[in-house]
């Protein structure tokens, strides 16, 4: 598992707590690649405590200087994973840890290169968002999914997926957006290489700690990520 950390001091310890109980509790081996970009609220600090508490072996951080990006975290702490099933969620509690036996089964049933979390088919949705932002969110989804054409995927914004290995392997080398956009792409990539793409419905849970990394200067990228896409891919 993949956990990505900007300004997530409050939050790592609480996700990392419910992942330890879900994993253990089913009985998976499991292991947690942190990477913390520079945090200024010494998150990696406390990503250093979890590891003196669950031993290296089930928590690995990796630390980079400066904030250089979602798709280039994920590279990092792909170099650092040692299993054939990668998982990549947020650190903010949005993503709760209960859906993932939920996706694990999926890909056993169906051999599945990704299963993906997502918020628009039935049993899935938000909660704790106002209405403006539902609006937004969806607007987002509609307008990716009207100019990309990704197949089968009904949440191309959503960041929540289970992978196998040699399928993130493949694709992340690809991906060449930043931000928000770099979870439309991948998948974009991922239905040109003909892979197979399953989804588990799950519901999306604003954050309670800390600050929405969702400004207008991401809202910018993202759009701007979109028509590119639109004529790249």
């Amino acid at each position: 598992m993949i956990l990505p950390t900007y300004n997530e001091r409050e939050n790592l310890p609480l996700i990392f707590y419910m992942l330890h109980r879900m994993f253990t509790t089913k009985a998976l081996s499991f292991e947690v690649v942190i990477v913390d970009d520079s945090s200024p609220d010494n998150t990696l600090e406390v990503a250093k405590k979890l590891q003196q508490v669950y031993t290296k072996e089930q928590v690995k951080i990796v630390s980079r200087k400066g904030k250089l990006g979602l798709g280039t975290a994920y590279a990092a702490g792909l170099k650092e994973c040692t299993g054939e099933r990668v998982i990549l969620m947020d650190a903010d509690l949005s993503h709760h840890p209960k859906f993932i036996p939920q996706m694990i089964l999926k890909m056993n049933a169906q051999d599945y290169d990704i299963v993906s979390g997502t918020r628009y088919r039935k049993g899935g949705g938000v909660a704790g968002w106002d209405l403006k932002r539902k609006i937004t969110s969806k607007g987002a989804n509609f307008l990716a999914t009207f100019l990309l054409d990704p197949g089968n995927a009904s949440d191309l914004t959503g960041s929540f997926r289970l992978y196998k290995r040699e399928a993130l392997e493949k694709i992340l080398p690809q991906v060449q957006s930043k931000g928000y956009a770099f979870q439309m792409e991948i998948l974009i990539l991922a239905k040109k290489a003909e892979m197979t793409l399953g989804e588990v419905p799950i519901t999306f849970v604003d954050r309670i700690y800390g600050e929405s990394k969702l400004g207008a200067n991401e809202i910018f990228l993202y759009l701007k990520g979109l028509i590119k896409l639109f004529f790249t891919t």
